[in-house]
């Protein structure tokens, strides 16, 4: 599913038009991206949780050149599924 589709099933599921749905969707993944970037964990009960993970500095490998290469610290999204959500897959 695409957001041009998320939009769609947002504003046939909430009886919103597609503009308003469109809003909707925006607000909250600016919201949801505005607390990960002030380091803030994102909790949707029932369907997951939203937080910051650090990776270290670490040893790679070029697969060209075979030469040992530092891959520098960094931090990812991570998420991880709430029950509601696993039991529905």
């Amino acid at each position: 599913m695409n957001k041009t589709e998320l939009v769609n099933a947002i504003a046939e599921k909430a009886n919103l038009s597609k503009a308003d749905a469109k809003n909707a969707l925006d607000a909250t993944l600016n919201a949801i991206s505005e607390a990960l970037a002030a380091n803030d964990k994102v909790a949707l009960i029932g369907f997951g949780t939203f937080a910051i993970a650090e990776k270290a500095e670490r040893t790679g490998l070029n697969p060209r050149t075979k030469e040992k290469i530092v891959i520098p610290a960094r931090k990812t999204v991570k998420f991880k599924a709430g029950a509601e959500l696993n039991s529905k897959l």
